[in-house]
Formats: structure tokens, sequence, C-alpha cells
């Protein structure tokens, strides 16, 4: 997700707020990116569903094409 640098940020932010330590998951963002566990699939999930409340309505339907 190295393209998505704004996607990238949201996705690390929301990891690092909702996995706030060791307890939480075992490893830091760039380790889950880089084997891609199931906290970093989920941070990223959150991100694009995040980024979907405040795209433009007209925006999207421009993405679709």
């Amino acid at each position: 997700m190295h393209h998505d640098t704004a996607l990238r940020a949201a996705a690390r932010a929301i990891f690092e707020n909702v996995y706030p330590g060791d307890d939480w998951s075992p490893v830091t963002f760039d380790e889950a990116e880089r084997f891609r566990t199931v906290h970093y699939r989920n941070a990223v999930e959150a991100a694009r569903m995040a980024r979907a409340c405040f795209t433009p309505e007209g925006a999207r339907q421009l993405a679709l094409l």
C-alpha cells in the first residue's frame, strides 16, 4: 500500500489506536504490514471504510468509471 500514502497513514493511525500495545498486537505496524497480519488487514479495511465516508458522493461515482 506504499503507493497510497494517505490510506497507509490512516491505516497506521487506526492500527496504533486500536492495537495500542503488545497485549493487542505483538508486532509494530511496519511488521504487521510486511507480514499482512489480521491486525494490519483490519486496519486497512477500516481506513478504506473511513475514506469512503469522507469522499464526496460525486467523486465516488467518478472513481467507479
